[in-house]
């Protein structure tokens, strides 16, 4: 395969022409009903919204055409050169002598669980020829203390594990600065320009050895690029509502990936995980400005994605999309409601991009990529918008009488009917929505194996079947949910940005009351108001009110793990990873079952923060960790002052953030170990309640 060249393709031209001529073709047929007697304000409401969400829902429509013709063909969409095109490439590659750090930030994330995915990645890893060059950093920018001593102890095990074959490094920031961004600058401050490529994981990312062998030699053999995104596939999740994301995403997501990378080529986009990066452009090239202003369209810039990816295009570097490599993985939410509150904070983010949209030099495909970020929230209000205004038209039109006779005419003004264009484009509306799905359900009929994975041809149809009508089902809610975000966000509320529910966790009946009541009122309300007044219009929009007005029964019910297992034995919403899961997630999955409910390091009895003071393995492990920055005067004092307290009173007087302090500082973790191997003598004190002591 050969490099992309800079300039503009003609693929690029021809897709935004099909966009273009489909979007006009139905803004001319719901012209001709709409104008039949003018057109009014409400209409020509209607007639803009329209246009604009038809274009949208048609982007992603012709994307997926392109994807499947190609999957047809037996091609894909990248076309960087790889070691498999010569064996010159694969000399070359072979010799490159590329560093490659694996940076993962986390941020109050369950321990355990990191190091698990973590030592599944690595064992993977070392299988290939590539783990002499690659080393794991661990970023941590979490607040709560037990977690932060845990990530200490699990960097410990995993550090002893890998001895001698990865050099695996950990650091914790007390302050979370920037969020995720502020941490990956700082990685990139401090050891950058050690290495070559930086490949950014997310806490519940999985790569395996081979993607990311492959990406580090496609990077070597692609000088121009500066960044390569894998799709991450979702496993692992158990509830019904995840089970039908990951199906979803098995099927359907193959052939919009090729489609996006056809018509792309170098300038796609960067999802902020699983992803390769060339760290010398992006340290020269992406340092994040800070917005001017107050949240939540000022301050840090929370998707940084986008931005990112959009910086590197301005400097003239190319950004791919591997849609042909496997091997890439991530975890979805387990509920429609954690699913809700992600979406959340991704709304704000994608939001900003307004702020960055126009700014000076950014190539026109950056600019997209942007405007689609803040068009996937926008859409939701103008979907909602749309309905509002049809209801609105459809409720004047119910009050107003025809007129058969006007002034002037001899003949009767007879009433036109257009039953048959309205028809007509509802049909091509629809097809546009579910088209997609059958495209990637035939397209698992091009290879045997993958049919059969995902259940077979029946099974699999049962489940895309299934899929769709959890999909016209849940669309409102999230309308809803997202029209309320964008809402909130205009209105000057910021999101508080916490971790994520990466569990398998079940929705609660008053959760699901208390998240979904206002979505069943309004479905209730619209209803009566619909079948009252424009009793025409009902049948039109009980499709939209049918899944909020379910949306309590649906949230719980979609959330239940049993479910989701029962259909699983039933052969449906099975995908390749469950029916023949690659190595690293049969890995992965066999230490997750070890992983015991409220596990502690070793068993031990007491609170990791107290272990940390006594126990003299885990306090010199802390110590060795902590950077040694002297501390102002004032600042010692009031340490100080927490170090006495916490003599007198004992750990719960001290708060989450005082822990924190004296953690974060060597001089009292060394002067509270002294202490408590000083007063062993006196006697064992329950700990949490007096001094803290050690134990014999």
């Amino acid at each position: 395969m050969t490099a992309t060249p800079r300039r503009p393709r003609l693929r690029r031209i021809v897709f935004a022409l099909l966009v273009a001529a489909s979007t006009t073709a139905a803004l001319l047929v719901l012209g001709t009903i709409l104008a039949a007697e003018g057109f009014s304000v409400l209409e020509l409401g209607i007639l803009g919204l329209f246009g604009l969400l038809f274009a949208w829902i048609t982007t992603a429509f012709w994307t997926a055409a392109l994807g499947f013709a190609l999957h047809l063909m037996g091609r894909r969409g990248q076309a960087l050169r790889d070691v498999s095109d010569d064996r010159r490439a694969l000399t070359q590659a072979r010799q490159a002598e590329s560093r490659t750090a694996l940076v993962m930030p986390i941020y109050n994330e369950n321990p355990q669980r990191v190091l698990a995915g973590l030592q599944a990645i690595l064992e993977s890893l070392a299988e290939s020829d590539r783990r002499a060059s690659c080393d794991l950093f661990i970023l941590s920018d979490s607040t709560d203390p037990e977690i932060w001593l845990a990530e200490e102890l699990a960097w410990s095990r995993l550090n002893r594990q890998f001895a001698g074959t990865f050099s695996v490094y950990y650091r914790h920031r007390p302050k979370n600065h920037a969020r995720k961004s502020g941490n990956i600058a700082d990685f990139c401050q401090s050891w950058g320009y050690l290495y070559d490529y930086m490949v950014v994981l997310d806490a519940d990312s999985i790569m395996s050895g081979h993607c990311l062998a492959t990406l580090i030699q496609r990077m070597d053999l692609n000088p121009q690029v500066g960044l390569i995104q894998v799709p991450p596939t979702p496993v692992l999740r158990e509830s019904l509502f995840a089970r039908s994301q990951q199906f979803a995403a098995s099927v359907y997501g193959p052939v919009y990936a090729t489609g996006l990378s056809y018509w792309f080529e170098g300038g796609a986009n960067y999802w902020g995980h699983n992803a390769i990066i060339r760290l010398a452009p992006f340290m020269a090239h992406c340092g994040l400005p800070r917005l001017g202003g107050r949240e939540p369209f000022g301050g840090e810039i929370l998707s940084h994605d986008f931005v990112e990816a959009a910086l590197l295009g301005r400097a003239g570097w190319e950004v791919w999309l591997a849609d042909d490599l496997a091997g890439s993985f991530e975890e979805p939410p387990p509920t429609l409601i954690d699913h809700a509150k992600r979406d959340r904070r991704w709304c704000q983010g994608n939001l900003q991009h307004l702020r960055v949209l126009f700014a000076e030099g950014l190539r026109p495909l950056g600019r997209l990529h942007l405007a689609m970020g803040v068009m996937s929230y926008l859409s939701s209000v103008f979907w909602l918008l749309l309905l509002v205004l049809s209801a609105l038209e459809a409720l004047r039109r119910s009050r107003t009488e025809h007129s058969y006779f006007i002034e002037g005419n001899l003949f009767p003004n007879w009433p036109v009917s257009y039953a048959f264009e309205a028809a007509t484009l509802l049909t091509i509306t629809l097809s546009i929505l579910t088209l997609p799905k059958l495209f990637g359900y035939v397209a698992l009929f091009l290879d045997e194996g993958r049919l059969a994975a995902h259940g077979g041809g029946l099974k699999a149809g049962l489940s895309l079947l299934l899929e769709s009508l959890f999909s016209v089902l849940l669309a409102p809610i999230l309308m809803l949910f997202q029209a309320r975000f964008v809402l909130s966000i205009l209105a000057g509320r910021s999101v508080r940005w916490a971790s994520q529910q990466r569990d398998d966790g079940e929705t609660s009946w008053p959760e699901a009351t208390a998240a979904h009541l206002g979505h069943t009122l309004l479905a209730l309300t619209a209803g009566w108001l619909s079948f009252t007044y424009m009793p025409d219009f009902f049948p039109w929009l009980t499709p939209v009110l049918a899944g909020p007005l379910l949306a309590i029964p649906l949230s719980r019910l979609t959330s239940r793990g049993d479910l989701g297992r029962q259909l699983r034995a039933w052969g449906l919403f099975v995908t390749p990873c469950e029916s023949d899961p690659p190595r690293v997630l049969r890995d992965l999955q066999r230490r997750i079952e070890k992983i015991a409910s409220g596990d502690r390091e070793g068993g031990a009895e007491g609170s990791l923060f107290e272990r940390s003071i006594a126990d003299p393995f885990a306090n010199a492990l802390h110590l060795t960790l902590l950077s040694r920055e002297p501390r102002a005067k004032s600042e010692r004092l009031r340490l100080d002052a927490l170090v006495a307290r916490l003599q007198e009173r004992g750990i719960t007087s001290l708060s989450d953030a005082e822990r924190c302090d004296l953690l974060s500082d060597a001089q009292s973790m060394t002067s509270l170990h002294a202490l408590a191997w000083r007063a062993m003598d006196e006697g064992p004190v329950r700990l949490g309640e007096g001094p803290v002591t050690a134990r014999r």
